[in-house]
This record gives structure tokens, C-alpha cells and sequence, in this order.
């Protein structure tokens, strides 16, 4: 999920108040503090007697734990997504088939977007992966207007993905790209780098004599999915791997539909409090031989993502 301030697009997938633990199997339910109520997914490898190719490159204390807490916001198919009370997709996939090279558990747990990296930054997660597009913004802590809020995170890029414009099948309001929202009112998940590529455009509207975008921000993307769908907003405005799930899959294919290219695309990061160097390099050490060995591809095709498929690993690589 393309995000610009994270106080997880965003963003991003990326609603109750409640917390609520389910310790039965591998599925952890939580909502605390700015969580939302959802499943936990653990995927990884046993480390007892840890033979895994990268195990002794963790920090100590992954290895006596066995285990790594990702943040998330499960609401962006086919990336993240709740299914049956469990966290499923993309980055929980790749998740699994990086455990696998470092012998320890990703332990999923999904809460609000906007509150993923300061939930990373003090303690509650080790990593943030949840479609979080890596940017130069995140990576240094500023606000979308350049003010300092906090040290900011390191990022393991993993996937590309760009911002697409859906709108209610049918288009019945003919648009064509994100420049036709001039004047119109758009849908979009607060906290995203998509909200931000609207605020962008809403700009440009302006500053070309034209009316400003009437942006309607939502807490979580399910809102801003149900405003299109009402009629209420002409477009959303989402990551263009989420957008295609979406107009494939809502309503059986009858809610939604993508329209125009995918722009400014950016690469989706791993995010890493800047502190645990140690933990960032092993990551990235760990998405280059997932890519290697083959099991990276196979997610990505399971998922009709491969167009989001990167070469080689790289450590805040966003602009």
C-alpha cells in the first residue's frame, strides 16, 4: 500500500475497538490500543536445532524467540486480507518463504495503517510489512509537509507497485485517469501515499484553473471502496495490484472496474526500526534468496502479482 505519513496508504489494507486473542493453532486475534480486530498469521521454520541457511545472522534475540512480530493492515487483497479469521496474501506468503531462510516465525498482526510505523518504532512490532511504499518522507519521519514527527524507519524493498484510479463499474462518470478528477469527489484510505498522489493532482487542478479534487479520506479502504460503490465519490484512488484484485473479485467482478495505467510507480519496503541494523541486513539478505531459489516468483504467480517482481533486494531504495 503506497503510504505517505504513518503515525499503514497507506495505505495501504491498510474498525474495532476491542482486543481479543485467539491462542488456538497459529491464529493470534488482536485490537489493541490503534489495532484493529483481525487475524495473526505465524509462518516460518522450528528453531530448535536451526539448520535454516541464514539463522545465525539474526539478532540474538529472533533466534531464542524464534519469532519476528510483523504489523500490518489487512484490508488490501491480494497483498494482505483476512480470510476465515486468518491473515492471507502476498507479503504473508513471502513472509513464510522467508522464515524458511531464517528459521524463525513472522507472527501477522493487523491494525490501523496510519499507525503501523509508530507502533514498529516503539516496540509493539520488529518489521512493518504491509504494502508500505518506501519513500525518502517515511524513511527520514516527516509529515507530508516536511515537519519532523519521529526518526523515521529503514525500509527492505521487496515489490514494485503504482497508484491506479478504479471507479464503479461501468464508469458511468467516463473517467480515463486521475487528471479527470478535477472538480469530482474521490475516495481514498487516509495516511496513503495514494491520498497524497490526490492532494498532488488536486494541485495541479487548481493551479491549471480547474476545481480541486474533493478528496474524501477514510480510515480504512473498505470505506473508501463502499463510497465508489454507493456513487458517492466518482473514483477511488488505491495501489494498482490492490485495485486490480479488487475490480476482479468485488461483487464478482460487477462493483468495480480499473481504469487508465498505474503511475509513479515506487517499491514496496519491509519497514525496520532504524536501531536493528542487524535484523534489516539479514531481511535483505533473505528476499534475495527467496528471489534465487525461485520460491519469491511462486508467490507472487499464486497471487497474479508478478507484474509488482523485483531483480535484487535493496535497502531504502524509495525517493
Amino acid at each position: 500500500m503506497t503510504a505517505s505519513t504513518l503515525c499503514r496508504t497507506t495505505a495501504k489494507s491498510r474498525i474495532a475497538a476491542a482486543c481479543a486473542v485467539a491462542v488456538a493453532g497459529t491464529l493470534l486475534l488482536t485490537a489493541c490500543g490503534d489495532q484493529t480486530d483481525s487475524g495473526s498469521k505465524k509462518t516460518g521454520g522450528d528453531t530448535s536445532g536451526n539448520s535454516a541457511p541464514l539463522f545465525d545472522k539474526l539478532p540474538e534475540k529472533y533466534q531464542k524467540s524464534g519469532v519476528i512480530k510483523v504489523g500490518t493492515n489487512a484490508e488490501y487483497a491480494p497483498m494482505e486480507s483476512v480470510e476465515n479469521g486468518t491473515i492471507v496474501g502476498v507479503d504473508p506468503d513471502l513472509a513464510s518463504a522467508l522464515g524458511k531462510q531464517l528459521g524463525v516465525k513472522f507472527e501477522f498482526t493487523s491494525g490501523s495503517f496510519d499507525g503501523l510505523i509508530t507502533a514498529l518504532n516503539t516496540g509493539r512490532h520488529d518489521i512493518a510489512m504491509s504494502s508500505i511504499t518506501d519513500n525518502k518522507q517515511r524513511q527520514e519521519g516527516l509529515d507530508d509537509k516536511g515537519k519532523k514527527l519521529g526518526k523515521g524507519v529503514d525500509f527492505v524493498d521487496y515489490f514494485l507497485a503504482g497508484t491506479a484510479v478504479y471507479t464503479k463499474k461501468g464508469n458511468p462518470e467516463g473517467i480515463k485517469s486521475i487528471e479527470d478528477l478535477c472538480g469530482k469527489v474521490a475516495a481514498v484510505q487516509r495516511g496513503t501515499t495514494y491520498e497524497e498522489a490526490l492532494k498532488k493532482q488536486s494541485a495541479a487542478c487548481t493551479d491549471g484553473g480547474e476545481k480541486a479534487v474533493k478528496i474524501e479520506s477514510f480510515e480504512n479502504d473498505t470505506e473508501a471502496q463502499t463510497r465508489v460503490k454507493s456513487g458517492g465519490a466518482v473514483a477511488g484512488v488505491n495501489d494498482y495490484p490492490v485495485a486490480v484484485d479488487l475490480a476482479l473479485k468485488a461483487g464478482g467482478g460487477k462493483d468495480f472496474e480499473v481504469v487508465g495505467e498505474q503511475v509513479d510507480a515506487g517499491p514496496f519496503g519491509i519497514a525496520v526500526n532504524k536501531d536493528n541494523t542487524e535484523l534489516r541486513d539479514v531481511l535483505k539478505e533473505a528476499v534475495d534468496a527467496i528471489i534465487a531459489d525461485g520460491s519469491y516468483k511462486k508467490v507472487l504467480d499464486k497471487w497474479g502479482a508478478g507484474t509488482g517482481a523485483i531483480d535484487k533486494a535493496a535497502v531504502n531504495g524509495g525517493k
